[in-house]
């Protein structure tokens, strides 16, 4: 490394990459540009009229995040290609948090979401981009897979210059400001949308029919990035006020329900685009049609301790054993209603989710003086000498990512299927350890506690 080279924050690279991202998948899919409008539309709203969490988006400087805060989606196909993708998004600061089976639900990949986990990290910009590999395993047959394999196998979906500057990035500890720009400009190439596909029609139809996904990972020269999504603070207005901006959205919210205190998070999205694609023939190109991008909205709610997730589980398999959404979603309100009512048995009050232990919290001194030390947490909390607030989700849910992937193949269906995880296997083709979601989570709240602690012994010294 050159004496002189000035290494800029992995931050930052982040922040221009998912910016560039951003508007490169404006111009792409239009759409998505109109929805960030919507967004944006409601979000003020909803700041206007709810002081408290103004307040709060304020006091924790979480109005910019709003503003930046969106996640990208990719599938891809190989082992390789998972790998050097770790090694792509390890420059701008983002590591493997959780495993997802989405084999429960049909689709045959399994993921992981590359994110910052430092809490400044996430308050400068907590891009995140879920990542499916492609499970051969799953397909049923084995000649399908060996020419899937073999497709796959014959591609290079980075640049040259981008697979250097991640060595550089590897071997320096960053990059400078020129190389940052160099990059964002290289990795872009790997998310951009390839309208030539790289088999003939005969090729993709047969991969096409086996799963959508199967034929969208295969057949093209790279994992086009498939939605962003922004994050809005009230989702069901935005579900409502997209028919008006001429958007069609899918026909139930994946997630929980609305909640005055939401949890985890609750995913919608519109339909996918059907767009013309060229294929490769033997002498003339052949014209014809895929469907894989889309919109998609988020809103995120509190992270929920293991025991909290243990009751959003069994109370979600509840109302899916009940209704199942039918292909047409023609059915959705009835499984609306039907997860308006198993929740309420879903405690919907920070106080009770605090006291029971199902959602973490992070904690802080109020600066009210003559707090006594050694008075455990609640009392500090419930005398006012220590706040509460809830720590904010940052991770997915596998029912609901198979989910938004069905309904933007045409299928709005519900359907269970047997788990089929292979951690091992993934981790294995990643060529590192996910990260225990739940762990930093946990990690956090302990934190917020040693340094209230902390913190109100050094008030009582400064007392004496």
């Amino acid at each position: 490394m050159s004496a002189n080279k000035t290494i800029v924050s992995p931050d930052l690279v982040r922040t221009r990459f998912s910016r560039a991202m951003s508007d490169m998948y404006r111009a792409e899919v239009p759409q998505y540009g109109t929805l960030m409008d919507l967004v944006r539309t409601v979000n003020l709203d909803v700041r206007r009229g709810d002081a408290l969490l103004d307040r709060r988006l304020r006091d924790n400087d979480e109005i910019e995040r709003l503003e930046l805060e969106r996640h990208g989606a990719i599938r891809v196909g190989t082992a390789a290609e998972l790998a050097t993708m770790r090694r792509l998004f390890a420059v701008m600061g983002m590591v493997p948090v959780g495993y997802y089976d989405l084999s429960v639900a049909g689709v045959p990949v399994h993921s992981t979401a590359f994110r910052p986990v430092d809490a400044e990290a996430l308050r400068r910009n907590p891009f995140r981009v879920f990542t499916s590999l492609l499970r051969l395993d799953l397909l049923p047959d084995e000649t399908l897979r060996r020419e899937a394999a073999e497709i796959l196998g014959s591609r290079s979906i980075f640049t040259s210059g981008c697979l250097d500057l991640i060595a550089l990035a590897e071997r320096d500890g960053g990059l400078d400001a020129a190389e940052a720009d160099a990059f964002v400009a290289e990795a872009l190439e790997t998310f951009r949308w390839q309208s030539e596909a790289t088999v003939p029609a005969e090729v993709y139809a047969r991969l096409r029919k086996v799963h959508p996904l199967v034929a969208d990972i295969v057949c093209f020269k790279g994992p086009h990035i498939n939605h962003l999504t922004p994050r809005t603070l009230d989702i069901d207005a935005v579900q409502d006020g997209m028919p008006g901006k001429g958007i069609t959205p899918k026909a139930v919210i994946e997630g929980p329900p609305r909640r005055r205190v939401p949890i985890l998070l609750r995913q919608t999205s519109f339909r996918a685009l059907q767009e013309p694609i060229r294929f490769r023939s033997s002498g003339t190109a052949e014209n014809g049609t895929h469907t894989a991008r889309f919109g998609e909205i988020e809103q995120r709610g509190v992270a929920l301790t293991p025991k909290g997730r243990a009751l959003y589980d069994r109370l979600l398999t509840e109302v899916r054993d009940r209704v199942q959404v039918k292909p047409d979603g023609s059915n959705a309100a009835d499984y609306s209603a039907a997860l308006a009512e198993v929740f309420r048995a879903f405690p919907d009050d920070e106080a009770t989710l605090r006291s029971e232990g199902l959602a973490y919290f992070r904690y802080a001194p109020t600066g009210k003086p003559g707090a006594p030390a050694e008075a455990d947490l609640d009392t500090l909390v419930a005398s006012g000498f220590v706040g509460a607030e809830p720590i904010t989700y940052e991770d997915f849910l596998p029912v609901s990512a198979a989910g938004i992937f069905a309904s933007n193949l045409g299928d709005e269906g519900q359907r269970n299927h047997t788990r089929r995880a292979a951690r091992a296997a993934f981790e294995r083709d990643l060529g590192a350890t996910v990260t225990d979601e739940d762990a930093l989570y946990a990690a956090a709240e302990r934190a917020s506690i040693a340094a209230v602690r902390a913190a109100l012994a050094a008030s009582m010294r400064g007392a004496a």
